[in-house]
């Protein structure tokens, strides 16, 4: 089954990692990363920009088109995994891999996922700009 990891951490304390610690902690998870891609494990994997590049669309009776995230926590989602585990138990061991790989605060939230179409970008087709 696949399972997102969703990582989440302040952006002003990533924001303020030097770039020898940004470097170091980079290499540990791409441990984490090239062993979940030798067991033929990893899905897709994205940092996300920061939320000053977010816009929110807010649903209800008329739809509202927001700059920003609007986030309800101190914490932002930061990027994610698609990770195929056997089970909870070995997504939850593949995230504390992760937190091991990138000490400090934060949190990774691990949510089963339906694939509903696995629909990949074309070389042709670009996303639009």
């Amino acid at each position: 089954m696949l399972y997102a990891i969703l990582c989440y951490n302040s952006e002003d304390a990533v924001g303020s990692w030097t770039k020898q610690y940004h470097d170091e902690t980079m290499a540990r998870l791409h441990v984490v990363h090239d062993k979940l891609a030798e067991q033929g494990r990893l899905g897709p994997v994205a940092r996300l920009l920061p939320t000053t590049a977010a816009t929110t669309l807010r649903k209800g009776r008329e739809e509202l088109v927001i700059d920003g995230p609007f986030a309800e926590t101190k914490e932002q989602l930061l990027g994610f995994y698609i990770v195929d585990c056997t089970s909870l138990d070995d997504a939850i061991g593949t995230a504390k891999d992760l937190a091991k790989a990138n000490p400090g605060t934060g949190s990774y939230e691990i949510r089963p996922v339906a694939q509903l179409h696995d629909h990949r970008l074309s070389a042709e087709r670009k996303p639009a700009a």
